[in-house]
């Protein structure tokens, strides 16, 4: 994965921000005081660091009050496994590298079933609660779909110990497999995404 230093101007201070490196695909627009917009505009946002728009569908927008805190970047497989002749998801299974917005710092974590967020930093965790995740259709083909997780427990006081909702955006892979399938066969498909973590306003 390239990473490159970023230099912006903004809110969160210039000298901040440049010291972080942050993983390409990460976007920060959406976000309240976010740094000024890259020059070239992102044709989509995987191709987005700090400019153009997010394709966020407005029904995956968390209530008003709640405000981005981390955005992270994820690369792993959602894993399969054979249920009654069928694939089934079983779990998540992803690195993630990313940034917090106040302070701007570097973070990185791991996505497993839960659906849970661990930061492998400080240790804290953030569980959704995936029965009631509101979808939206991927923007790129065979994809799984965007959603908007509710946070249903914490733990700890670093990055997710506060976190309310999780948006998986920009979805790329991960579907389940075609076809039918049998006996106790498992299956990994690669699959990326960004993730937002928000947090209550304060």
């Amino acid at each position: 994965m390239i990473r490159r230093p970023v230099k912006v101007f903004g809110a969160f201070g210039a000298l901040a921000l440049a010291a972080v490196a942050v993983p390409a695909g990460v976007s920060f627009a959406g976000t309240e005081n976010a740094p000024a917009a890259a020059s070239r505009p992102a044709t989509t946002q995987a191709d987005s660091l700090l400019g153009g728009e997010p394709r966020v569908p407005a029904e995956l927008n968390p209530p008003a009050g709640n405000v981005v805190h981390a955005v992270l970047k994820a690369k792993g497989v959602q894993v399969y496994g054979c249920t009654a002749g069928a694939w089934t998801l079983i779990e998540p299974a992803a690195s993630l590298t990313g940034v917090t917005l106040r302070p701007a710092r570097k973070v990185t974590a791991l996505h497993y079933r839960g659906p849970s967020w661990q930061s492998d930093q400080d240790g804290s965790l953030v569980e959704g609660d995936g029965a009631s995740a509101v979808r939206a259709p991927s923007a790129h083909p065979d994809s799984i779909p965007q959603l908007r997780i509710t946070a249903k427990s914490t733990r700890g006081d670093g990055v997710f110990g506060e976190v309310t909702y999780i948006q998986r955006l920009d979805t790329v892979g991960g579907v389940a497999p075609a076809g039918a399938c049998s006996g106790s066969a498992t299956k990994a498909v690669p699959y990326r995404a960004v993730y937002r973590f928000f947090v209550a306003k304060s």
